[in-house]
């Protein structure tokens, strides 16, 4: 663990203690996990977390990109709640983990139409 990581506490938390996060339903159900998270170059902000989401056994996996401002931190579950039941995920724009995926502002867009938020993509 680096110095930087070891002194956060309160609101902070590191980018690599957030990868493995659970993410909940608001039912209490265990949707997937976040992967990773996307922040803008410019402004330092987080964007968006990048759940892993359905599969079984590793097996058809596909990342879910959620906007950082759909997620809400929960200290009694340690984890993270998303107000969407499983169906609503298995809809949204996600894409195969392994696969070739390239980013674009249209996506973005695509991904904030989805979920109601805010388009970072001007």
């Amino acid at each position: 663990m680096t110095e930087v990581t070891s002194i956060t506490s309160g609101s902070l938390i590191a980018a690599e203690k957030v990868k493995g996060t659970n993410v909940y339903n608001q039912a209490g159900e265990n949707l997937g996990t976040v992967d990773d998270i996307m922040i803008d170059k410019v402004s330092g902000r987080a964007i968006y977390a990048v759940m892993s989401f359905g599969g079984f056994l590793g097996m058809g996996k596909k990342h879910n990109p959620l906007p950082w401002g759909t997620l809400k931190y929960d200290e009694n579950k340690g984890g993270y709640v998303i107000n969407m039941d499983k169906k609503q995920l298995q809809d949204s724009p996600n894409y195969d983990i392994g696969s070739d995926f390239k980013w674009t502002p249209e996506y973005g867009r695509k991904v904030d139409s989805y979920y109601k938020a805010p388009s970072y993509w001007k």
